[in-house]
């Protein structure tokens, strides 16, 4: 039996979600979904501070890393003792289904994975019958410095399809740090505070509208940036937070 190792966590819902949690051995203390399942599973540190030692006494046969969430370095690392590093790098909202199906590739749950990829297509096309108004937003994931998203991330082609299209228009970094004194802020319309990374609450929320004079809404980082099974319920999610704007 495969021995898994997750370190990505909206990967690890996935798993869970193709009929593999009995195989699932290890995980970071951010794969909190399925929550009733990932309780019992070993944490190995964070998605960015594993911790090696753990991982090796685990002997797991697969560990799934994302070239986003995860370092070079740590899956180097982990390359050197074990058998199969599994490399995840959705870029988009359709990169699910490829996702999906190596996933189910790889674990020999094809049937489940195409399954998957009716539920998410089903969504999708109901998602492109769909015009929504155009809006010019500042999509907020990190306090402390100020962090947004660049428009090369799969969060920001999510949004996009809601009508929703992220500034800057272009950065060099993919999560660029931002100063809320940029010229380009006067272009924007509204301003999206996310759940995660970073826990935005409605305090931050009030110093944001106060300091810009723009409107702002939280909203939910797990429905705009989690791939996997998740990202079926995030489409439903996205349209109606679309909709009540």
């Amino acid at each position: 039996m495969n021995r898994i190792v997750s370190l990505v966590p909206s990967i690890t819902e996935l798993v869970c979600e193709l009929g593999l949690a009995d195989q699932l051995v290890g995980r970071t203390g951010f794969c909190v979904h399925p929550k009733a399942v990932v309780k019992s599973i070993p944490k190995v540190g964070g998605t960015k501070s594993v911790n090696l030692k753990k991982i090796r006494e685990l002997a797991p046969t697969h560990v799934i890393v994302n070239v986003d969430e995860n370092k070079k370095e740590t899956a180097d690392a982990l390359a050197e003792f074990v058998p199969n590093i599994v490399v995840t790098h959705p870029l988009a909202p359709l990169d699910n289904i490829s996702l999906y199906r190596q996933m189910g590739q790889v674990f020999g749950k094809e049937r489940e994975a195409e399954g998957l990829c009716l539920r998410f297509d089903a969504s999708y096309q109901e998602i492109l019958k769909r015009k929504f108004p155009a809006r010019k937003v500042l999509y907020l994931i990190w306090k402390n410095p100020w962090m947004t998203v660049s428009r090369d991330t799969y969060v920001s082609r999510t949004l996009a399809l809601f009508g929703l299209q992220t500034f800057p228009e272009s950065a060099a970094a993919r999560y660029p740090r931002i100063s809320l004194e940029e010229s380009w802020l006067q272009d924007v319309e509204l301003v999206l505070l996310s759940s995660e990374p970073y826990r935005f609450q409605q305090k931050h929320l009030d110093e944001i509208e106060n300091t810009l004079k723009k409107p702002a809404r939280l909203i939910d980082g797990g429905m705009t940036s989690w791939y996997g099974s998740r990202a079926i319920q995030g489409l439903r999610y996205l349209s109606d937070f679309s909709d009540s704007l």
